[in-house]
C-alpha cells in the first residue's frame, strides 16, 4: 500500500500524510458526519436545558442592548438566528463580530462560484487531458500516473530532482517542452488569472463595505476612548498634566478635558495585587471554617436524634434558666468554641525560617489584609516617578482623530501620537514598563516562537511516526494484518489519525502563543489579540502546509532548503509535486474541520468538561460568582484556521482536486458562519474595544496565500512541461506584490483611523450627503440611522462612566466574600484605622453574642457590635 520494497516501509512513510485512495474521503465524511450530526443534535437537545452555558452572554447583557430572542424549540432556533441581519450584528455584538462574519460570508461566496467554475470546466478537462478519472473504488492512483505519464507526461508526483530541472539547460537530457502538445494547460493559465481576479476582487468589494460600515459606526459614537489619544516618547521638562494639556491646546485642535501622565506605579500595583492574593485566602479559610461547622451541626442533629428522650443520658435543661444556662453547657451548638474547628496554618520564621508554629488561618489572613489595606491607602497618596507616556482626553473625536494623524514634534521617537485602547483593555503594568525593555521583550518573544514554529515540525512527525501503518506494522504486526484485511477500517487509521493531530495541535498551540503574547509588553489587550492572530496563522500554515509542502515528512526539510540555496529552480516545481500529492490529506482536513469539529465548538467541549473540574475546586462564593461569567471569544483561537482553509481552497482550486476541496471549504464556511455567528451573539463575550482591525490581517493573509497560490501553479505547470503557459503564470507573482502594497496604501490607514467626514455627518449636510452616498447600493438606512441609534452603540454601553486612571489608584477594597451575597465595599475613610476593622475579627474564645454572628462579621457599623 505503501510502495514499499519487499514489504518494507520506508523512511519516509513513517510520517508522511498517508492520503493516497480516494476512498479515504468517503471514509473521513461518513465518519466526520456522525460526529457533527451527533454534536449537533447533543446542542439542540441541551441548549434550552443550560441556559447559563449556552446563552451565556444573552443574559448578561444589559435590557437596551435588544439581542433577538431565539426558540428553544430544536431546530427552531436556525432561521431565527440566519435571519439575524448585519445591523443587527453590528449593533449587539460590535464592529469585530461584524468584520470576522462578513468574512466567512465573503468566502462563501467566493468559493461557491469558484466551485461552480471548477465542476462545470475544469473537471471536465482534467478527466479528459489529464487522466483525472474521478471513481471512488479503491486506490486508482497509479492508473491515473501511468495515464499522465503515456499522454503528456504530467507528473507532479514524479520528480527527480537530479535531472528534471535541468530543462531549460541545454545538453543535460531535460524533458522535452511540450507546451504545442499540452493546450490543454492554457485552461489553467486562464483560471488561474480568474481566481485571482475573482479573490482581489472580492477582497476589495469587501473592503469598501468594512470600512463604510467601520467609519459610519465609529464616527457616530462618542465614548472615552474614541476621544483619548496616546502620547508617547514625552521629554522630561514636559512631564506634568499641566504642560502635556498647554501643548495640545496650543495647536489650536481642540480642548482638553483631562490628562493622565503614567507614573511608575508598580508599588501599589504590587500591593493590590497582593491584597487580592490575600483576600482569596482570606475567603478559602472561611469556606473551610463554614464547611466545618456545617458538619459539626448535621452531626449534632444526628446525635440528637439518636439519644433516647428521658432522664437517663440525656442532658437535662432548666426551661426557667433560659439562654444563660445554654451559653455555659459544655455541649454548645456553637463549633467556632470547638477547639481545632478553625481552619490552621503554619507560618515560618527566624534565621533560614527554620522556626515554625501554627496559628488561626483567618486571623492571621485578616490581619495581614488590615495591613495591606493601610499601606495601599497610604500609597494611594503618594507622587509617583513620571513616565514618557500620557492619555490625553479631547472634548470632541473629530480633535481627538486630528492629533492621531498629525505629527508634533520635528524630532525623531519624540511626541508621537497613538490611538488608545479602553480603559478596561489597557495593560497598565505596561505603560510605565521602559520602551527598551519593552521593545527587548517583544523582540525575544517574536524570535522564540518563530524558533519554535520552525522547530514544532519534529514532534509533529514523532506522534504522526507512533500512529502510523508503518509503526502498527513493527510494532504489532497481527493487528496490522487485520487492518489490511478490513479497508475501511484501515483507511479510517491511516487518514484519521494525521488528519486529528494536526486538528489537535492547531487547538492546543494557541493558548501556549496567547501565554507568550500577554508577556511581551503590548500596552492593550487589543494589540495582544492581533498579535495572536498573526502567530497562529503563521504556524498553521508554515506547519500545516509549507512543511509538507517541501518535504512531506519534515525531517527532511533542512536538507531540501539547503538544496534550494543552492539551486532556486527547484523551488517551484518541488512544491508542486508535494502540493499535488497531499490533495486528498488536506480535503480529509477541511471535511474534519468543518463538518466533524464545527458543531463541537457549538457545543463549547472545554467548558463542558472543566466546568466540573473548576466547581470540585471551587470554595468560595467568589470562585462560584466566576463560574458564571461567559466564556471569552478570541478571534486568535478561531481565525487562523479559517485563514489556513481559505488558502487551502485558493492554492488547490485549479489542481485535479480542486473542484472537492472548493466544495468542502463552501461547507466548512457555512457551518463556520452559523457557528461563529451563534457563539459572538449569544454564548461567548467579547471585552475589546471593537475597532474591527482583524480585516488588515484577513486581507494581508490572504495576499499570502495568492503568491502561494501562483508559485504552485507555475510549478505546476512547469512540470508538465509546458513552459509557455507555466511563463504566462508569472506576471501575478509582481502583480500581487503591487496589489499589497496599493492595499496599505489605500485601505489602510481607513482601518485605523476614522475619517472626519464621518464624525461631522450628524452636524454638517454636506459631510452627511457623502456618508449616505456611501451607503446608496445597501437595504435600509445607515446603521447609524436605523438601529445603532436607538439609544447608543456596544461600546458606549461598555465604556459608560470609565475614565482612564490606574485601577490600582481607586478600586474599592472590597471586603472578604463569605456568604451568598456579595460584601460591600470597604469605606476608605475607615479602613485604615483599626478600631473600625475589630467587628471583623474573630476571636476563637468568643461568642457570636460578641461580635460574631453572622450580621456581625463583615459590618463596619458600630450599632452592631454588642
Amino acid at each position: 500500500m505503501f510502495g514499499s520494497r519487499d514489504g518494507e516501509c520506508d523512511p519516509e512513510e513513517y510520517v508522511r500524510p498517508p492520503s493516497k485512495d480516494r476512498k479515504d474521503i468517503g471514509v473521513q465524511l461518513v465518519l466526520s458526519l456522525i460526529i457533527g450530526v451527533s454534536a449537533l443534535v447533543t446542542f439542540c437537545i441541551l441548549r434550552p436545558r443550560w441556559p447559563a452555558l449556552y446563552a451565556a452572554r444573552k443574559r448578561r447583557l444589559e435590557p437596551k442592548i435588544k439581542l433577538p430572542e431565539l426558540p428553544t424549540t430544536f431546530l427552531g432556533w436556525m432561521p431565527k438566528l440566519y435571519r439575524i441581519t448585519e445591523q443587527e450584528v453590528l449593533a449587539t455584538a460590535g464592529l469585530d463580530a461584524f468584520v470576522f462574519l462578513n468574512f466567512f460570508k465573503m468566502a462563501i461566496r467566493l468559493f461557491a462560484l469558484m466551485a461552480f467554475f471548477a465542476i462545470v470546466v475544469l473537471l471536465p478537462i482534467n478527466n479528459k487531458f489529464a487522466g483525472f478519472d474521478l471513481s471512488f473504488g479503491g486506490n486508482d492512483t497509479d492508473t491515473n500516473r501511468s495515464m499522465i505519464e503515456n499522454d503528456f507526461a504530467y507528473d507532479p508526483f514524479q520528480l527527480n530532482l537530479d535531472d528534471t530541472f535541468d530543462v531549460m539547460k541545454k545538453g543535460k537530457g531535460g524533458h522535452k517542452d511540450k507546451s504545442r502538445e499540452s493546450t490543454f494547460l492554457w485552461a489553467y493559465v486562464v483560471f488561474t488569472y480568474f481566481f485571482v481576479a475573482m479573490t482581489i476582487y472580492s477582497v476589495n468589494l469587501e473592503t469598501f463595505r468594512i470600512i463604510k460600515f467601520r467609519q459610519d459606526y465609529l464616527g457616530t459614537q462618542s465614548t472615552v476612548t474614541d476621544r483619548t489619544f496616546r502620547l508617547t516618547g514625552i521629554p522630561s521638562d514636559l512631564r506634568s498634566e499641566a504642560r502635556i494639556k498647554r501643548l495640545i491646546e496650543k495647536l489650536e485642535i481642540g480642548t482638553v478635558t483631562s490628562v493622565t501622565l503614567c507614573r511608575d506605579w508598580r508599588e501599589i500595583d504590587d500591593l493590590v495585587e497582593e491584597r487580592n492574593r490575600v483576600l482569596r485566602q482570606l475567603e478559602a479559610s472561611w469556606a473551610r471554617f463554614m464547611k466545618s461547622q456545617h458538619a459539626y451541626k448535621a452531626g449534632q442533629r444526628f446525635d440528637e436524634q439518636s439519644t433516647p428522650s428521658g432522664n437517663g443520658s440525656g442532658t437535662h435543661v432548666d426551661e426557667e434558666a433560659g439562654e444563660n444556662v445554654r451559653l455555659l453547657e459544655e455541649n454548645t451548638l456553637n463549633p467556632h468554641l470547638m477547639e481545632g474547628d478553625r481552619p490552621q496554618m503554619t507560618i515560618r520564621y527566624g534565621i533560614l525560617k527554620l522556626r515554625s508554629r501554627k496559628v488561626d488561618a483567618i486571623d492571621y489572613y485578616e490581619e495581614k489584609l488590615r495591613r495591606l489595606d493601610d499601606r495601599i491607602i497610604t500609597a494611594r497618596k503618594k507622587e509617583y516617578r513620571p513616565t514618557d507616556m500620557a492619555l490625553v482626553t479631547m472634548d470632541s473625536v473629530a480633535s481627538c482623530q486630528m492629533v492621531t494623524q498629525a505629527r508634533i514634534d520635528p524630532r525623531p521617537g519624540r511626541l508621537l501620537t497613538k490611538s488608545t485602547p479602553a480603559p478596561s483593555d489597557l495593560v497598565w503594568r505596561n505603560t510605565y514598563a521602559l520602551r527598551g525593555i519593552r521593545r527587548l521583550k517583544s523582540w525575544v518573544i517574536t524570535i522564540f516562537i518563530t524558533i519554535l514554529t520552525l522547530v514544532w515540525i519534529f514532534p509533529t512527525a514523532f506522534l504522526a511516526s507512533l500512529l502510523s501503518i508503518c509503526t502498527v506494522k513493527k510494532v504489532a504486526p497481527t493487528f496490522s494484518d487485520w487492518l489490511n484485511q478490513h479497508s475501511i477500517i484501515y483507511s479510517l487509521f491511516a487518514n484519521g489519525m494525521p488528519t486529528l493531530i494536526v486538528s489537535l495541535l492547531n487547538v492546543a498551540v494557541p493558548y501556549l502563543y496567547d501565554f507568550l503574547s500577554n508577556h511581551q509588553g503590548m500596552i492593550s489587550q487589543g494589540d495582544v489579540e492581533l498579535s495572536i492572530i498573526s502567530k497562529n496563522f503563521f504556524f498553521t500554515f508554515f506547519n500545516t502546509f509549507f512543511v509538507f509542502a517541501i518535504s512531506r515528512t519534515g525531517f527532511n526539510f533542512w536538507s531540501t532548503l539547503q538544496e534550494w540555496m543552492q539551486n532556486t529552480s527547484l523551488i517551484a516545481r518541488a512544491i508542486a509535486a508535494d502540493v499535488e500529492e497531499l490533495s486528498i490529506f488536506y480535503i480529509s482536513f477541511i471535511i474534519l474541520q468543518g463538518i466533524g469539529l464545527m458543531p463541537f465548538r457549538l457545543l463549547e467541549v472545554g467548558s463542558v468538561v472543566l466546568y466540573p473540574i473548576y466547581r470540585m475546586t471551587s470554595a468560595t462564593p467568589r470562585d462560584f460568582a466566576e463560574l458564571q461569567q461567559p466564556p471569552t471569544f478570541q478571534y486568535g483561537f478561531y481565525l487562523p484556521t479559517a485563514l489556513l482553509v481559505f488558502n487551502l481552497c485558493l492554492i488547490y482550486s485549479v489542481l485535479r482536486w480542486g473542484f472537492a476541496i472548493l466544495i468542502f471549504g463552501t461547507v466548512y464556511f457555512i457551518l463556520g458562519y452559523f457557528t461563529f455567528k451563534y457563539m459572538v451573539m449569544y454564548a461567548m463575550d467579547q471585552p475589546q474595544h471593537a475597532t474591527g482591525g482583524a480585516w488588515r490581517i484577513i486581507c494581508y493573509r490572504i495576499i499570502v496565500g495568492l503568491l502561494v497560490f501562483e508559485v504552485v501553479m507555475v510549478g505546476q505547470i512547469a512540470s508538465a512541461p509546458a513552459w509557455v503557459q507555466s511563463a504566462f503564470i508569472l506576471p501575478l507573482i509582481p502583480f500581487t506584490i503591487w496589489y499589497s502594497y496599493y492595499f496599505g496604501q489605500r485601505f489602510d490607514p481607513l482601518t485605523r483611523y476614522i475619517a472626519l467626514r464621518a464624525i461631522r455627518s450628524d452636524e454638517d449636510e454636506v459631510d452627511a450627503g457623502a456618508v449616505e452616498n456611501a451607503f446608496a447600493d445597501e437595504d435600509g438606512p445607515r446603521p447609524s440611522q436605523g438601529i445603532l441609534r436607538r439609544d447608543s452603540t456596544l461600546d458606549e454601553f461598555k465604556e459608560r462612566g470609565m475614565r482612564f486612571v490606574n485601577p490600582s489608584l481607586v478600586v474599592p477594597l472590597v471586603q472578604p466574600w463569605v456568604y451568598d451575597d456579595p460584601p460591600p465595599p470597604l469605606p476608605e475613610e475607615e479602613s485604615g484605622t483599626e478600631e473600625s476593622r475589630q467587628a471583623s475579627l474573630i476571636v476563637p474564645s468568643t461568642d457570636s453574642s460578641l461580635g460574631i454572628g453572622e450580621a456581625n462579621v463583615w459590618r463596619d457599623t458600630d450599632e452592631n457590635n454588642i
